[in-house]
């Protein structure tokens, strides 16, 4: 992108993977002026400086958003509330403030209270990361040909939802506006659900007497490969995803509970034909995803290399 950057500052709440990914970003093509950076941790922040992730280093996150036209929150789903409270103060009259969790009913509910007159909540979550984390981990490319979903509250000013929308397509992504409530259903089930059963399914191989840790690792084939890199994402950031989606996550896992039920009738009683049929028809859910750009038919899933874009969405 070139010309008039679309903000003069950005302020980004949290330097981790989206965070720093977002700076890298930003800077890259040329969407902001100046960008200021705040987190809790000395030594995170000290780390994001040394990288040159931005132009303003404050633990204050109220001096951090001092000014800025752009305040995202980059921290876990379940501090949003204490850091919207915390900021609300010093926002700028005008200022876009948005997020990046990927819950997005309990972030409406948490933040608004907090959010002055004149500034516009405009709640965001773009799907795309790593099982990796910390300032280390961002590159600029994490949100290209990925999808960024807008939960706007009603009444949000359009051109500030459209402005926003404008940002994430300059990152690289593909921007839909979503129901805050419908949103967090929606990935109840192509996200939430699938970690915890990775995180479920390592635990149990992990808890296993007839087996050694050492023979687990030694021979893991690729399904069980890919489960470890779900679930090995960042434990604070799934812990208040599950609290925080709660309602939505547990009418999925009743889903897949029953569907699991009948999944064990099959094989028990040797229902060769329902067990073609639903590995046919999921097998077919796989190929509509590679149909829409969202994956690669390689072998090995492409995800060599730090560039993939393919790893645990947040």
């Amino acid at each position: 992108m070139t010309g008039t950057p679309l903000f003069e500052r950005m302020a980004l709440i949290g330097i981790g993977l989206i965070g720093s990914s977002l700076a890298l970003a930003a800077r890259q093509r040329g969407l902001v002026k100046e960008i200021s950076i705040s987190t809790r941790s000395p030594e995170t922040l000290a780390r994001a400086e040394e990288l040159g992730l931005g132009d303003r280093y404050e633990l204050d996150a109220a001096t951090a958003v001092e000014g800025a036209d752009l305040v995202i929150l980059c921290v876990p789903v379940g501090a949003n509330a204490a850091v919207a409270k915390w900021i609300a103060p010093a926002l700028k009259k005008g200022a876009i403030l948005t997020d990046v969790g990927s819950t997005k009913g309990s972030v409406v509910d948490q933040v608004s209270p907090h959010v002055p007159e004149g500034v516009h909540f405009v709640p965001g979550h773009p799907i795309a990361g790593t099982e990796q984390s910390g300032p280390d981990a961002g590159f600029p490319t994490l949100f290209e040909d990925r999808w960024c979903i807008l939960t706007p509250p009603e009444g949000t000013d359009p051109d500030a939802i459209e402005k926003l929308s404008t940002f994430w397509r300059g990152c690289g992504s593909d921007v839909d506006r979503m129901d805050p409530n419908h949103h967090d259903l929606v990935l109840a089930i192509v996200s939430h659900l699938p970690h915890l059963i990775a995180y479920n399914i390592v635990g149990t191989a992990d808890d296993l007497e007839t087996v050694t840790k050492s023979e687990v690792i030694k021979y893991s084939a690729s399904g069980f490969r890919d489960f470890t890199r779900l679930a090995a994402s960042d434990p604070t950031m799934w812990r208040d995803v599950c609290l925080n989606n709660k309602d939505a996550i547990l009418e999925m896992l009743a889903r897949f509970s029953e569907d699991l039920s009948a999944l064990q009738r099959a094989i028990r009683w040797g229902d060769g034909q329902t067990l073609f049929d639903l590995f046919t028809r999921t097998r077919g859910i796989r190929r509509s995803i590679i149909e829409a750009g969202q994956e690669t038919d390689a072998p090995d899933f492409g995800r060599h290399g730090k560039g993939n874009p393919d790893g645990p969405a947040e």
